[in-house]
């Protein structure tokens, strides 16, 4: 990705001591979603934004933000001062993603799509049944989130969604193909990322791991949109 990272063999021995795994123990007393959060920006070249985060109460979503008819409640970017930017850039070093982290303590990992992915969200039988088709021709499909509810949210190179299924509806949080279930968000919406809970619904993990070499791919983007559209619609109508 053409990403550097200021300092010396230090830093470079703390990232490596850092994974995206669960497994992977992290250095004592330091903020575990912070850890990510570094390795996102410095690691992945990917922005993070710090976001909202929302409980259920009697069936209902209270978002964090606190306004009583919030449109997006728990999946949006935390808007503490209207003119401040809480955006940790990609490549920003590590001390620095650590500490900017550190003031919006309790908010959820949120990255902007349309920069560095685009994201294809689909009901988890059809994304499943994709990526067994995909994977066994021998084709990319890059990283995929699962997440609650039982989607899967594929990241595809940024503008894959800008080739739209016939009939997408745009709507505040991407497109949407009617009858399907599946989504397409790009520029202009954000994802939320593994460690954080999505929505107040539960957690985001990793079903294929951002790790080297699985950077979404402009063609295997445009083959999986495809893919991802016959299956949901041969399986029928998806209820949001």
């Amino acid at each position: 990705m053409g990403i550097t990272i200021d300092g010396t063999g230090e830093v470079r021995g703390e990232l490596r001591e850092m994974r995206l795994l669960p497994r992977v123990p992290r250095r004592r007393g330091t903020d575990p979603v912070g850890t990510v959060v570094a390795e996102y920006t410095a690691l992945r070249g990917w922005d993070v934004v710090p976001g909202v985060r929302a409980r259920y109460r009697a069936g209902r979503a209270e978002c964090s933000c606190g306004r009583a008819a919030c449109p997006s409640p728990g999946a949006h970017p935390m808007d503490i001062d209207a003119s401040a930017d809480l955006t940790i850039r990609a490549g920003t070093p590590l001390p620095e993603a650590l500490s900017r982290w550190s003031r919006t303590p309790g908010a959820s990992v949120l990255i902007p799509t349309g920069r560095a992915f685009d994201v294809l969200d689909a009901p988890e039988v059809a994304g499943r049944a994709a990526l067994d088709r995909l994977e066994r021709l021998g084709l990319p499909t890059g990283p995929v989130m699962s997440a609650p509810d039982h989607r899967l949210w594929f990241l595809v190179a940024p503008g894959t969604t800008d080739d739209q299924p016939v009939g997408a509806l745009r709507t505040g949080d991407g497109r949407h193909l009617p009858g399907t279930g599946l989504r397409t968000v790009g520029r202009g919406g954000h994802l939320t990322a593994p460690p954080s809970d999505h929505a107040g619904r539960g957690p985001v993990r990793w079903l294929r791991d951002p790790g080297p070499g699985t950077e979404p791919d402009p063609i295997g983007g445009r083959v999986l949109l495809r893919a991802l559209t016959h299956l949901c619609r041969r399986g029928g109508s998806t209820r949001w």
